[in-house]
């Protein structure tokens, strides 16, 4: 496995420090942030390191991410946009969907090939209702992808955290079931996962047997940790806005059993990007306390991954 970070977190930099950081913390890859310009509507997004529309029209700024990759020894492991491709606003719905299209050509121009993203969900809307939206919006992006040979890694992330997702979150595919209706709904070896664990802790699902069930969907892995606690579980249930029970941590400092995720993807054989992502408010409010969240996730997860 070759190990690396989401470039998110480092919000307050450009490509180069980006690549910069990563060489100098001695990651392998990186999976790149690419929304568009503009406000972000939450925390994590909104992030730009590689503007996938300059990619297209501009060859001599691609050559320049592919040299400066390559001079560094970081390798791009996806192009991430992590949007809603089905919101309820057709105006943002069609906005998200055109971007990330973008991001797709982008990821084939640069010969990445791999794209970090959501399928997305009208979050006031049933399972039923919803896949049968997945049905209207996303044969094109398949097709597009297939057309470009372009691997799109959809994350389990239910985007759940609070109010503003509530009830139904916003993004479908968060469990092993629906996993399996969206696969026969959309049935292209160009749809995957980027499977990330953490999800499923907080969710009270096993985050191992998926491993060996989606062995062949899973294309990238996230390594990010969640701390549940138990107090405020037994007071508010599973009811509540989860992070009225749970936070985001890096790893080493949460509920996954590192060790046993990362033997069961070395049991399938997985030899891929395993990217770690900091959502850990713990390590916010600084450059030195964002630099310290990825050299401690690293020293950490190295004890499984070399």
């Amino acid at each position: 496995m070759k190990l690396g970070f989401i470039t998110s977190i480092l919000d307050y930099c450009g490509f180069e420090e980006m690549i910069d950081t990563a060489a100098e913390l001695g990651f392998a890859c990186v999976e790149v942030a690419c929304w568009p310009g503009g406000k972000a509507e939450r925390r994590y997004a909104g992030v730009c390191h590689i503007d996938a529309e300059r990619v297209l029209e501009e060859d001599a700024y691609a050559r320049h991410i592919l040299d400066y990759s390559r001079e560094k020894g970081v390798e791009l492991s996806a192009l991430s946009f992590y949007p809603n491709t089905l919101d309820p606003d057709l105006e943002k719905r069609a906005a998200n969907v055109e971007h990330l299209k973008n991001v797709i050509r982008a990821s084939a121009k640069l010969g990445v090939n791999r794209v970090g993203t959501f399928i997305g969900r009208d979050q006031s809307k049933s399972v039923e209702e919803n896949l049968e939206i997945v049905a209207q919006v996303w044969p094109e992006i398949i097709a597009l992808a297939e057309e470009n040979k372009v691997q799109i890694a959809i994350e389990n992330c239910p985007m759940l955290f609070g109010s503003d997702q509530w009830p139904g979150g916003q993004n479908l595919m968060t469990s092993p079931a629906l996993w399996e209706k969206i696969f026969q709904l959309l049935p292209s070896q160009y749809l995957g996962l980027n499977f990330d664990p953490s999800h499923f802790v907080w969710q009270m699902m096993d985050y191992i047997q998926p491993i060996y069930a989606f062995r062949d969907k899973i294309f990238h892995v996230h390594f990010k940790d969640i701390k549940l606690y138990q107090d405020r579980l037994a007071k508010v249930g599973t009811m509540a806005y989860p992070l009225d029970y749970m936070q985001p941590k890096i790893p080493g400092l949460g509920d996954v059993r590192w060790d046993r995720f990362v033997s069961a993807l070395t049991d399938i054989g997985y030899d891929g990007y395993a990217c770690i992502e900091v959502e850990d408010r713990a390590f916010e409010g600084s450059k030195e306390k964002v630099r310290n969240s990825l050299a401690l996730s690293k020293r950490y997860m190295e004890q499984f991954v070399i």
